[in-house]
């Protein structure tokens, strides 16, 4: 059915109301039934669009039905025998209105029912005159000239809907391409930013490892050799050791972050591995009173990763999800197959029940050294996203604020 919801006038009703003002001047005009329904066909053509946004199933049926009757009701009123009335045109109008709302057999159906309403007017005429066949052809004349008029209109508007239809489908598939491609675009800028500071944080790395371990020495042979004689200045070597063993936990990461992955890649079904690292991250909390929600899809297809790299991206993800929701919460985990940018793969979404991502840090959250947290050094998810990058998947936050976070983590399938 044609979508024609039209809730205003426009130029094309003023037009209509024009040409039924020339049908009002035209005799008889001093019938003011003609009047009044030539008055009732223009107030219906004004409306039609309200009426059928008013009752989209319906409305089209109730304007076609109204318009056959007030066609039937001029012709009544616009000669002796309405039969052989000059306006018997006028039921073009619904043979047209159908035509341009419904399809090819519903068309010919009210086209029917308004050619059976212009033939009810024969009844009276034959009761006082003789129907002659130059009268029969004339009158099959018209009516197959509204079958004509109503199966022009209809091809013509059902080619327009199908043309409608084309171009909606098209801006849906232009639209989800400009999501894709404004997607590509965030990842290759995220890609050049890990890899510029990857090389950065390389250089700095090693330049830093080399004294700290002569700092780390000197400290260790300073608190021997005054262990006994200034316990004060042995502890002291002692804070020093244990800071330099930080500093050097922290330059391990970044190296981690800095050199290129070396993935030993084998086909791996996703749900096991996850329901590895969520007892794993049970131990790290035991008294978390986190409901956690799994839902599996059957038979998804096994994923080419390197499964120690791959635990540590969702130990990193549903560990900031029992941190962000105070270990009290509900965590809802789910596994399916997806199409991706023509690739099959499989899509894990990791959503928490915590205060979700503020708007202003959602662009930056994969960026290094950006984090919430008081004790982060904010490398956590940037590992995260260089290892998914590593494995030709994709990540990304799907989160509003005070919604909790939602990452969507893809991975292509394992090829046969």
């Amino acid at each position: 059915m044609l979508d024609r919801e039209r809730s205003t006038f426009d130029w094309i009703d003023i037009l209509w109301l024009f040409f039924l003002l020339g049908l009002a001047l035209l005799p008889p005009i001093d019938e003011i039934h003609k009047q009044l329904t030539i008055l009732a066909i223009g107030v219906l053509q004004l409306f039609e669009g309200r009426m059928v946004a008013w009752k989209p199933k319906r409305g089209p049926a109730y304007v076609v039905i109204l318009k056959i009757l007030l066609s039937t009701l001029l012709l009544n009123h616009t000669g002796d025998i309405g039969i052989n009335s000059n306006y018997y045109p006028i039921y073009y109008l619904p043979v047209v209105t159908a035509a341009l709302y419904y399809g090819p057999v519903a068309t010919l159906l009210w086209t029917t029912l308004a050619s059976l309403a212009y033939c009810s007017l024969l009844y009276p005429a034959l009761q006082e005159y003789d129907l002659t066949p130059e009268a029969t052809t004339d009158l099959a004349i018209r009516i197959l000239f509204f079958y004509l008029a109503a199966v022009l209109i209809n091809r013509f508007a059902t080619e327009n809907r199908r043309q409608v239809h084309k171009y909606q489908e098209l801006s849906e598939q232009l639209e989800v391409t400009n999501r894709q491609l404004r997607r590509a675009e965030a990842d290759a800028r995220r890609s050049e930013r890990l890899a510029a500071l990857g090389q950065l944080s390389a250089g700095l790395a090693h330049e830093i490892r080399n004294p700290l371990g002569v700092i780390k020495g000197s400290a260790e042979m300073l608190s021997q050799k005054v262990e006994a004689s200034n316990p004060l200045a042995s502890e002291l070597a002692g804070y020093i050791g244990t800071e330099v063993n930080r500093l050097n936990s922290l330059v391990t990461r970044f190296l981690d972050f800095a050199r290129p992955s070396r993935l030993e890649l084998r086909p791996t079904q996703l749900s096991a591995l996850i329901d590895r690292v969520l007892e794993s991250v049970q131990h790290q909390f035991p008294d978390a009173q986190v409901s956690v929600q799994r839902l599996y899809a059957s038979a998804t297809p096994d994923v080419q990763v390197d499964a120690q790299l791959l635990e540590q991206v969702f130990v990193n993800l549903i560990t900031n999800a029992y941190q962000a929701m105070d270990e009290r919460g509900r965590l809802r985990i789910s596994i399916a197959s997806e199409l991706q940018n023509m690739r099959p793969g499989v899509a894990v979404v990791i959503e928490d029940s915590g205060p979700g991502v503020p708007a202003e840090s959602r662009e930056q959250i994969f960026n290094p050294f950006f984090t919430s947290k008081k004790e982060g050094v904010g490398l956590g998810l940037s590992i995260v996203a260089k290892i998914i990058d590593d494995h030709r998947g994709s990540i990304r936050l799907e989160s509003n604020s005070g919604e909790g976070a939602r990452f969507r983590v893809f991975l292509p399938a394992a090829q046969d």
